[in-house]
This record gives C-alpha cells, sequence and structure tokens, in this order.
C-alpha cells in the first residue's frame, strides 16, 4: 500500500537514459532502502513506456493544467466580464464553487487511477524505489542510478545549498537569505526632495508599475519562463538533455539558492581528456527565451571546453521567477556549486552569456528601472578580470532601428562604458571619438582603414600597458594615458578596442561557431 502510494504522489517519469558499460552498477548490489539495482540499458526502451491507464490519465491531468494556466493569464478580464454581468453575486458564487469542487474531485480521481497504472508497471517502481532510497540517503551509488531517470525536476533532491561552502558561514560579507548584495536603487536627482508630498504623488505610477513588473512586464523580459512556452517545448526540451546525459556524459544537479529558489544545471566534465582547454569550465547564461538543453552550451561544448549550464528561475526545472535580485541570486549558487563542488579555480572559469534585452518609453522605463533593470554595464565595470564582446553585426534584437545600422547595436555603448571605466584618460574627448568612428564601420575593410589611418602601433601599445601594470597593478580604473598626446590616445584607444570586442556576422539568434569561441585578452 506504500508503495501505491509513493505512485500516486510521486513525479512524473519522461525518460530512461541509456545507461554506458563503464557506470553500470555491479550486478551483485542488492536492493536495500540505500541501494537498489538500476536496470541495464538493453531491458527497457530507452523512453519510458506508460501503461494505457497512466497513459491517458496523464493526457487529462495535462489538459487540466493547460486550461488552468489559460485561466491564470486571462483571470483579470474574466473577472471584469463576470462583475459587468453581475455573475459575482453570492447567489451565482456559490453555485459555482460546487461545480469546481466536483471537478476537483473528479481531477483527484484520475490522479489515483494514474497512480495505479504507474503501480503496475515495473519501469516507474523501479524508478521510484531509486528516488526513494536517494532521498533517504544520497550516497554516489543512489545519485548516479537516479541520474539514469529524466523526471519531473521538482520531485529531484537538492545536490548543493547555497551555504555549503564553509566561508559562507564564517563570513559576514557573504550573501545573507535577502539574496547578493549586487543591486542598488535608483539615485535621487540634484535638488529633489523626496518628501511625504512626493512620495505620494509618485504612489499610483509605482503600484501602476509593479503591477506591470508582475505580471506582463516581467513575461515580456523573460518569455521562456511563460508556463504554455514551456510545454510547448517540453519535446525539445527532453531531446536536448538526452543529448546532454547520453552523447557527452552530463551530469545533472540541482541548486539551492539563498532566496529559495531551485536552480536546474547541467554539467559536463572534460577535464579528463587530452585537450587542454577541457581544464577550463565555461558558464553558459542563455538569453531571455533560452534553456540550457537547446542553448549555447553547444559553442564550448564544440570546442573541447568543460561546460555547466543552467536556467533562469522560472525556467524548466528552475523554480521562482526571473527578476533581476533572483538572477544574481542563481549566478551565485552557480559559481560557489562550479568552485566547491566541482573543484574549478576562479581562474579557470569563463563566464559566456547570450543575449541583452532593454525597454524603452515612459511607464515602461520606469518598471524596468525600478523592477526589471538588469544594469548589464554596471555589472560589467564591477568585474576586474578580462572581457570579450562579441557583437553580431545583423542583429534584429539589440538594435535600435534597423538590423543593418550597425551604429544603433546596444552592444557599442557597452564597450565604451566598459573602457571608459577602465581606461578614463585614454577615452578622453580624442580616444572616445576615434572609437565611435570605429564601432560606426560597416565592414571589415573599413575597419582596417580605420585602424591602418591612425598608424596604430601593437607593440607600442602593448608596453605601454604592460609598464602601467607593472608599476600600478592590474586594478581598475587605470590613469594611463594622462600625460600622452592626442595621436597616442586614439592609437591606445583603437588597440584596445579591438581586443575587447570581436564581429560576428549574424543575426541575434545565430549560435556561435566553436571557431568563433575565444578565450579574452589580458595582458
Amino acid at each position: 500500500m506504500a508503495k501505491l502510494l509513493s505512485c500516486v504522489l510521486g513525479p512524473r517519469l519522461y525518460k530512461i537514459y541509456r545507461e554506458r558499460e563503464s557506470e553500470r552498477a555491479p550486478a551483485s548490489v542488492p536492493e536495500t532502502p540505500t541501494a537498489v539495482t538500476a536496470p541495464h540499458s538493453n531491458s527497457w526502451d530507452t523512453y519510458y513506456q506508460p501503461r494505457a491507464l497512466e497513459k491517458h490519465a496523464d493526457s487529462i491531468l495535462a489538459l487540466a493544467s493547460v486550461f488552468w494556466s489559460i485561466s491564470y493569464y486571462s483571470s483579470p478580464f474574466a473577472f471584469f466580464y463576470l462583475y459587468r454581468k453581475g455573475y459575482l453575486s453570492l447567489s451565482k458564487v456559490v453555485p459555482f464553487s460546487h461545480y469546481a469542487g466536483t471537478l476537483l474531485l473528479l481531477l483527484a480521481g484520475v490522479a489515483c487511477l494514474r497512480g495505479i497504472g504507474r503501480w503496475t508497471n515495473p519501469q516507474y517502481r523501479q524508478f521510484i524505489t531509486i528516488l526513494e532510497a536517494t532521498h533517504r540517503n544520497q550516497s554516489s551509488e543512489n545519485k548516479r542510478q537516479l541520474a539514469n531517470y529524466n523526471f519531473d525536476f521538482r520531485s529531484w533532491p537538492v545536490d548543493f545549498h547555497w551555504e555549503e561552502p564553509s566561508s559562507r558561514k564564517e563570513s559576514r560579507g557573504g550573501p545573507s537569505r535577502r539574496g547578493v548584495a549586487l543591486l542598488r536603487p535608483e539615485p535621487l536627482h540634484r535638488g529633489t526632495a523626496d518628501t511625504l508630498l512626493n512620495r505620494v504623488k509618485k504612489l499610483p505610477c509605482q503600484i501602476t508599475s509593479y503591477l506591470v513588473a508582475h505580471t506582463l512586464g516581467r513575461r515580456m523580459l523573460y518569455p521562456g519562463s511563460v508556463y504554455l512556452l514551456q510545454k510547448a517545448l517540453m519535446p525539445v526540451l527532453l531531446q536536448g538533455q538526452a543529448r546532454l546525459v547520453e552523447e557527452c556524459n552530463g551530469r545533472r544537479a540541482k541548486l539551492l539558492a539563498c532566496d529559495g529558489n531551485e536552480i536546474d544545471t547541467m554539467f559536463v566534465d572534460r577535464r579528463g581528456t587530452a585537450e587542454p582547454q577541457g581544464q577550463k569550465l565555461v558558464i553558459c547564461c542563455e538569453g531571455n527565451a533560452g534553456f540550457y538543453e537547446v542553448g549555447c552550451v553547444s559553442t564550448p561544448l564544440e570546442a573541447g571546453y568543460s561546460v555547466l549550464g543552467w536556467n533562469h528561475p522560472g525556467f524548466a526545472g528552475s523554480t521562482g521567477v526571473p527578476f533581476p535580485q533572483n538572477e544574481a541570486n542563481a549566478m551565485d549558487v552557480v559559481v560557489q556549486f562550479a568552485i566547491h563542488r566541482l573543484g574549478f579555480q576562479p581562474q579557470d572559469i569563463i563566464i559566456y552569456a547570450w543575449s541583452i534585452g532593454g525597454f524603452t518609453g515612459g511607464l515602461v522605463t520606469r518598471t524596468v528601472r525600478q523592477h526589471l533593470n538588469l544594469n548589464n554595464a554596471e555589472q560589467l565595470c564591477r568585474y576586474q578580470g578580462p572581457v570579450l564582446l562579441i557583437r553580431r553585426t545583423k542583429d534584429e534584437i539589440i538594435t535600435t532601428t534597423v538590423p543593418e545600422d550597425i551604429t544603433s547595436n546596444r552592444g557599442n555603448d557597452l564597450l565604451l562604458k566598459l573602457l571608459q571605466h577602465r581606461y578614463p584618460r585614454v577615452m578622453a574627448d580624442e580616444g572616445l571619438q576615434v572609437v565611435r568612428q570605429w564601432l560606426e564601420a560597416s565592414s571589415q575593410l573599413e575597419e582596417a582603414s580605420i585602424y591602418s589611418r591612425w598608424e596604430v602601433e601593437e607593440d607600442w601599445c602593448l608596453s605601454v600597458l604592460r609598464s602601467y601594470q607593472a608599476e600600478h597593478g592590474p586594478d581598475f580604473p587605470w590613469s594611463v594615458g594622462e600625460d600622452m598626446s592626442a595621436d597616442g590616445r586614439r592609437q591606445l584607444a583603437l588597440f584596445l578596442a579591438r581586443k575587447h570586442m570581436h564581429n560576428f556576422e549574424a543575426t541575434h539568434c545565430t549560435p556561435l561557431p566553436a571557431q568563433n569561441f575565444q578565450m579574452p585578452w589580458h595582458l
């Protein structure tokens, strides 16, 4: 009876992965509460085959879930319609609640029938035994066997906790449960007094901004968090996970962030290969509609690097909503996992991020700044390590006019702000002007023409930068260029711009080829 109840309440099983010969458990391992024998790959098909009762019950519950999602998104309009028609009176609501209760009872009965169908299936009984054993004892053997199954990630046990590193428990400067100390409030304009009257005047706009950000705005900025889109992409995501696990020997893990969100990750370890780049870890940060299953992880994988992919909060297996603070908390626990559990040194970790979005306009501007402000340039300027920006010359998403107008590409502003922060004396009037000209070049030939017009001597630029670094240290910002001629600042500015940004002739969603995946320049 206990096993039947576990089948009723258990997660949905999607697939049983092909088990590699090197990973099979010895046949002599007994079936105990802490160790169970996983099935061999040749005994069952890799796709889980539900019995007819479970299959039809799952279809009914999935349809009910879709209808509930549609009802949730359309509820404001439905309530307004019912209010106008007078259907929200007590005499109308009570019968409706009876209908809703009856429907819930029917769905509960369907769930019980699904559990009976699972109970009669030896595949599912084997899976639920392994899952329960892993929750009781997360031994390496139990976790290895659980990794052979793809199921509803909400039931996956937590593999890494944000407080797990000993430094977090001993240091007062680490993140608290309120989150990573990363974002700051919008400063007041000069001469503006934040009086009670001003607060009252701003209250209607602030309330409207909050409602927009937490309803339509968040889903516009991160369409990948929309449940209906995830439901439509489920077959593709399952196929992508199978490729990473079966072909790339990927290992899935659940990380618990400081805000309570559970982050879905996939790690592919290349440290055991003969390729030297396998010693470096590339952490892939997907776009606002991307998932690690089908996202930018393919580029560093093809290039031979170790890769750690993760999904935004609210995307696929990750819980929560993708607000900026939640994003920062998720990234923090991913990096801590890479260092303290996977064993990579910080200098061997590379962050590879794809896509940046933005909004313009009155109310939207206020909403984004107060609730959805990603402030990419500000966060980038806080980083002291090497950076390489890849600008897509035909990007149709982050250009403010047409894709062919490269002058409106927002990557230009990111490069300018980065260089102005790191080299403020070099990026004075002359340096800023010549870098803008270089960014506005419409072809590689025009870029080379601007570079050669100012006769940039790369050896001289390197010697100037290395001499400054040896004398003053590596921490930015640098005061190099303070006593330099205008021509010298132009040369140095062009040299730095060319080292910090590469062009890729493609649109926004075109995957980056492995040959274009290069390490950032550093002295």
